[in-house]
């Protein structure tokens, strides 16, 4: 008898999968008519039907809340990171010319041309000297440096995110730089977003 009774209720959850599982690649076709008709010919019935399969129990849509928080986080630090550096370079401008502006106050008048001959020397000189155009450099370096550094720690992010989601089984995901692939998966980044949201209508009870 209870061996019957499991047999009820594993066909009861597969019925309840069947019916989940259609609701979401219902959801997932209704969506994809709003991207660009490139990317619509790309996806396919079998890879909505996959990337639904995925989204089955939710635990993606919560992989998915994961990386995107992790993201804006770094992002933000990133930011201030730079802002801060800006900020840096705002002072070492102001207090050379803080330094020039004094220089000019406190020298005799007749000495003024000297002085202010001196400066425009100091401006032009090579980088190698402690210079305003020293320092320029210096700026347009570490400015540049810090750069490389944001896109090299964003490029960074974009890889664990396809790699996390590409072991998690979500179909259209892996490791690449693509730009094709890649706006393709930013594609189906939002998809999964747009979804997340239709879903938690539905589970509190609003339509769609």
């Amino acid at each position: 008898m209870d061996r019957y009774a499991g047999a009820g209720d594993e066909a009861a959850d597969r019925a309840r999968q069947q019916e989940r599982h259609y609701q979401l690649l219902s959801a997932l076709q209704s969506l994809v008519k709003e991207l660009p008709s490139s990317f619509q010919q790309r996806l396919s019935y079998t890879t909505l039907s996959d990337l639904a399969l995925a989204l089955l129990d939710g635990t993606v849509f919560e992989i998915v809340q994961g990386l995107l928080e992790i993201q804006h986080l770094t992002e933000k630090s990133l930011y201030n990171q730079r802002l801060r550096l800006q900020n840096e370079h705002r002072v070492l401008r102001q207090a050379l010319r803080q330094k020039h502006l004094e220089a000019q106050q406190t020298c005799r008048p007749h000495n003024l041309p000297v002085l202010q001959a001196a400066q425009q020397r100091e401006l032009e000189e090579p980088p190698s000297l402690k210079t305003w155009q020293a320092m320029e450099h210096r700026i347009r370096e570490e400015q540049q440096a810090m750069d490389r550094k944001i896109v090299l720690e964003l490029d960074r992010k974009v890889a664990d995110q396809q790699s996390t989601l590409e072991k998690a089984g979500v179909a259209g995901f892996y490791v690449t730089t693509n730009p094709q692939e890649l706006t393709l998966q930013m594609n189906l980044l939002e998809l999964i977003r747009k979804l997340q949201q239709r879903d938690c209508q539905l589970s509190t009870g609003l339509s769609w």
